[in-house]
């Protein structure tokens, strides 16, 4: 799969573009824009590549995406099942530089702004008091026109440039346009995607990426600083929480669906990266739930 530059077209009476998506899942693939982003996920749940980066992504998250950083949401496996009722939304605003004026940035009172853009190739979290406030002016926009929702815009820029509230999501070392390579991790993340539940092998890897096992290996690891092993590792585990949480699957039959060929080394593997059992992790997370603090 190539990965796309993706383009959000806007009106000619516009210089920025605000849109808010519906999915029963997120559609779209690896990819980059020479655009700024600004992403609020307002409902669903899953896992959030951008970069060298993977982390998940929950209702509330919000980040900012610098231009040319390749990146994907990618919900959890039950929004991809048919009839589950569960939707995706977001809110998201592509704005460039010129969209704010040619000489805007020039100004000293737009010194923090020009600065957080000049710095945010990699991209930041938004948490915290600031990611509050951002959100709430995002949802107000979607009914805003004209000079109205452009100044939205600068006050958005303006919070997050005062901010201490960010961190950076990527190294931007390790990112840009270069398409073989984008290529490359693209099939990489998608195969293991749509084959951890089973017995995943480099050499399936290395072959629809026509690379060397060795070769693969180093590149995956300069790309994402991780091993391919823990990279698959990591998206087991996270859809066997998901599923702990979210519906009464035995925990033998949760480890096995999700590549574990024993209950032993599901529970050994899980307990050396949460800490926990299985089983104590799904009678916490029910706890919670009863409390109504998650």
């Amino acid at each position: 799969m190539n990965p796309n530059i993706e383009h959000l077209p806007k009106d000619t009476s516009e210089s920025f573009v605000i849109k808010y998506f519906n999915y029963p899942y997120f559609p779209t693939p690896w990819h980059y824009h020479p655009e700024f982003e600004l992403v609020l996920v307002t409902e669903s749940t899953g896992k959030r590549y951008i970069g060298d980066n993977i982390s998940d992504f929950r209702e509330m998250d919000l980040a900012i995406i610098g231009p040319n950083l390749p990146h994907t949401y990618k919900n959890d496996e039950l929004y991809h099942q048919k009839d589950s009722g569960k939707r995706a939304k977001s809110i998201v605003i592509h704005f460039s530089k010129n969209s704010l004026g040619n000489d805007f940035l020039s100004l000293p009172e737009a010194q923090k702004i020009n600065y957080l853009l000049n710095n945010c190739n990699g991209g930041f979290d938004i948490k915290g008091k600031t990611n509050k406030e951002v959100r709430e002016i995002m949802v107000e926009m979607l009914d805003q026109k004209g000079i109205v929702r452009w100044q939205s815009l600068l006050t958005i820029l303006a919070i997050i440039s005062e901010s201490d509230d960010l961190t950076q999501i990527s190294n931007a070392n390790l990112v840009g346009v270069n398409d073989k390579e984008s290529e490359r991790l693209s099939k990489i993340i998608d195969f293991i995607y749509s084959n951890y539940m089973d017995d995943v092998k480099i050499a399936d890897i290395a072959r629809v990426t026509n690379m060397t096992e060795t070769s693969l290996s180093r590149f995956f690891i300069q790309r994402t600083r991780k091993s391919l092993s823990a990279f698959l590792m990591e998206i087991r585990l996270y859809s066997a929480c998901t599923m702990l949480q979210k519906n009464n699957l035995n925990i033998s039959e949760i480890g096995y669906q999700n590549g574990f060929n024993n209950l032993s080394n599901f529970n050994r593997q899980f307990k050396k990266h949460y800490l926990c059992s299985p089983k104590e992790y799904r009678r916490q997370f029910l706890e919670k739930s009863k409390l109504n603090i998650i």
